[in-house]
């Protein structure tokens, strides 16, 4: 390419053309940037999100194990009632009136756990809650740099 000698164009008559086209690359430089942080950003926002479903997948497998051991505690509380029934058949009324509390003792436990396992299992313990809080805090971000 022929390029013609710096003394050929004086400097005022350059008017502002090279300062235009270093606007106009530092925009598309700029624009470049912001479309890869904005990547980055996405990617790690998904990740996060992934990371608490992931949470939240486990934090339900322990509130359906809880449940399932609850209604094993209550079904053990419900057998030693029908012991109980038997002892009253069996002995005169202090055996049974004995087995009957242990009964309902038992059984109050596992109404305890399968209340536990159930509030688990709540619709707000599957909230991804730092994905929103991440979310919101990139969004006042984007808001404050563009103003």
């Amino acid at each position: 390419m022929a390029q013609q000698p710096p003394s050929s164009i004086p400097p005022s008559s350059s008017s502002h053309s090279p300062r235009v086209e270093r606007e106009s690359e530092s925009t598309a430089g700029l624009l470049s940037r912001l479309v890869a942080e904005l990547t980055t950003l996405v990617r790690k926002e998904l990740a996060l999100a992934k990371a608490e479903i992931s949470e939240a997948a486990s934090h339900a497998k322990a509130g359906a194990i809880a449940l399932v051991a609850g209604g094993a505690v209550l079904f053990a509380g419900m057998l030693v009632l029908l012991a109980a029934a038997v002892l009253a058949l069996a002995h005169v009324v202090d055996a049974w009136l004995a087995a009957l509390i242990v009964g309902i003792v038992v059984a109050v436990i596992g109404f305890v756990m399968i209340q536990s396992g159930k509030k688990q299992l709540e619709p707000s313990a599957f909230k991804p809650a730092r994905t929103q809080d991440a979310l919101r805090k990139d969004k006042e971000m984007v808001q404050r740099r563009t103003s």
